[in-house]
């Protein structure tokens, strides 16, 4: 058994795609948690896809793909907050158009290398098995970033996540806050994409807090939590990968939304057998 667990990370490429997955789901779980108290999942979900074509063209035209995707995302943001304010669409229409609009003109963006299909690949479903170390150090400052900034703007998005109007009272001022919430989410995605792809890290920013939120009683537990699932989810992901023949990232992906749906089920089963279980009060065992 102690062979079977240890066994996938002897390898040191698999030790790479630990701690590059280990920084990864840590990173996106803690700015997720905001994402799922703010109901935000559907833009994380677009953003996800929005830093696709500077990674394409990174790829394409061969420099960093983290300033690329650094590059897509500001014009992401840009670009949300440009449709939202000339028209009268909802902010969520800006975000659905963007989200069709950036990914095709990622594809587009990668068809123009010698290996297509091979780029794109990589780019959407990630390359756990060949993070290199450079990568990891560079993952490991933006995570810094990330949690760092979450840590400071904890009050002020707290706040906003609850009350913008009582944020906006308090002088807490709710719209920088929400800027600088895109900032640390584009930053995670940025720093993850490397190790479990562009569509894939949607699962590790959504899936470890919205499981988190089923069993939490506080936001700082919510936060741990969702840390915990998600680092447990790499670990297990790559040990069920290594000895099923999978892919990586997508089992990494796979492992915290079946312990959501797990959870979700044994919450449900939980409440249906304690209200069986009630004594049946005297009125009704009397009309009977």
């Amino acid at each position: 058994m102690i062979d079977w667990l240890v066994e996938p990370f002897l390898l040191g490429f698999q030790q790479r795609a630990l701690i590059g997955g280990l920084i990864a789901a840590v990173m996106s779980a803690t700015v997720g948690v905001w994402l799922v108290l703010r109901g935000m999942s559907f833009f994380g979900d677009a953003f996800v896809h929005g830093v696709l074509p500077g990674i394409a063209a990174a790829v394409v035209f061969n420099f960093n793909p983290i300033l690329g995707a650094a590059v897509a995302a500001a014009v992401m943001v840009g670009a949300v907050e440009l449709i939202h304010r000339h028209t009268k669409l909802r902010e969520d229409t800006a975000i659905g158009l963007l989200f069709v609009g950036m990914m095709a003109l990622g594809v587009v963006i990668i068809s123009r290398s010698s290996s297509f299909t091979g780029s794109l690949t990589s780019i959407l479903f990630g390359d756990a098995l060949g993070v290199s170390w450079d990568a990891i150090r560079q993952q490991a400052i933006l995570a810094a970033v990330v949690i760092i900034g979450s840590l400071v703007l904890y009050r002020p998005l707290l706040a906003l996540s609850f009350s913008p109007v009582k944020a906006e009272a308090l002088g807490m001022r709710p719209k920088l806050t929400h800027a600088l919430l895109l900032v640390l989410i584009a930053t995670s995605v940025i720093g993850s994409f490397q190790a479990v792809g562009t569509m894939l890290v949607f699962s590790l920013l959504v899936a470890p807090p919205a499981t988190a939120a089923l069993i939490s009683r506080s936001i700082p537990m919510m936060i741990a939590l969702s840390a915990s699932i998600g680092a447990v989810s790499v670990v297990i992901g790559l040990m069920l990968s290594y000895h099923w023949g999978t892919a990586a990232a997508a089992t990494m992906a796979l492992v915290p939304i079946v312990a959501f749906l797990v959870i979700m089920e044994a919450q449900y089963l939980r409440r249906r057998f304690r209200r069986q279980a009630e004594p049946v009060p005297a009125q009704e065992v009397t009309a009977a």
